[in-house]
């Protein structure tokens, strides 16, 4: 599943394309992806043109005209691409090939805007991405969003608001930060990462990061500021990209090289000095990867 870093990385690639392009067609080649389209999607944007390029967690917002906002998601192995004329844009060399097969296209954007006619294309070969349609004042009541917590790059995000979140809590302290409630869009990869570069344990109980009056320990507000260095430490590498996802223009990010723990299993600890062993376990049916000498 792609993490932020990832969504916000197709946002920037998609933006130039989109925003402010009128949409001549919205082509719609089967009925549904992971859930049914909503009633009449085609006509409704059809016709529209595009005010802002946004994004809310793992979701990427298309706001329209008429006050209504188109929400996307990825899924497993969703990705878009632009075309203009007979050609794809996709430069770069791919770590990972993406789909090319036509019959995965599944939804097409006929664009028009001031340099000319493209096409901004859906490709989903498992189908678990989806698309929705909610107007724009409405979107923080939607369902997707009503329980989301703040983002882990925005001013909401302090350890004094997660004090009061972890507060008497016994749950892991993993567990916790990939709760959406507490923050919204924080995945597997990035908290084993933010994990590791606070030097906390992902077993330990969020609990332990709070003082009895309701305080955040010194070990909080590390945590604070690791969790938003490694996700700006993505996004300026353009995400993560592994496995199926790809950038908007069709080339990939490299930050993957550079992960300190994920996916490391038995290789040495990067921490100077530590000795230590990158190990893997599991919790909650997800592959957990930490150095048990110094992440305490």
């Amino acid at each position: 599943m792609p993490e932020l870093p990832e969504v916000e990385t197709v946002r920037r690639g998609l933006a130039p394309a989109m925003e402010g392009a009128f949409i001549a067609e919205l082509e719609l080649r089967r009925r549904d992806l992971r859930f049914p389209f909503p009633n009449a999607l085609a006509d409704r944007v059809s016709g529209r043109t595009i005010v802002g390029l946004g994004r809310r967690a793992k979701y990427l917002l298309v706001d329209l005209d008429d006050g209504n906002t188109l929400i996307s998601h990825l899924g497993m192995s969703g990705s878009f691409r632009m075309e203009e004329g007979a050609a794809s844009a996709m430069p770069g060399e791919f770590h990972h090939a993406r789909s090319k097969d036509e019959k995965h296209d599944h939804v097409v954007f006929h664009l028009q805007g001031p340099n000319g006619a493209r096409r901004v294309i859906y490709n989903d070969p498992r189908r678990f991405g989806f698309m929705d349609m909610v107007g724009r004042a409405d979107l923080a009541a939607h369902p997707f969003f009503r329980d989301l917590g703040p983002e882990p790059t925005g001013n909401e995000l302090g350890a004094a608001y997660l004090a009061e979140r972890f507060r008497d809590k016994a749950q892991p302290l993993k567990s916790a930060l990939l709760d959406q409630k507490n923050i919204a869009g924080l995945g597997n990869i990035y908290v084993c990462e933010a994990l590791w570069r606070a030097h906390l344990s992902p077993l330990r109980a969020a609990g332990t990061l709070v003082t009895r009056g309701g305080r955040p320990k010194q070990q909080l507000d590390l945590l604070v500021v690791s969790i938003r260095d490694v996700i700006a430490d993505a996004i300026a590498a353009g995400g993560s990209s592994l496995r199926d996802h790809i950038q908007a223009d069709g080339s990939l990010g490299y930050f993957q090289h550079s992960f300190s723990v994920y996916d490391r299993e038995g290789e040495a600890c990067g921490t100077p000095g530590c000795g230590g062993t990158v190990a893997r376990i599991v919790q909650a049916g997800r592959s957990t990867f930490y150095c048990a000498a110094c992440q305490k």
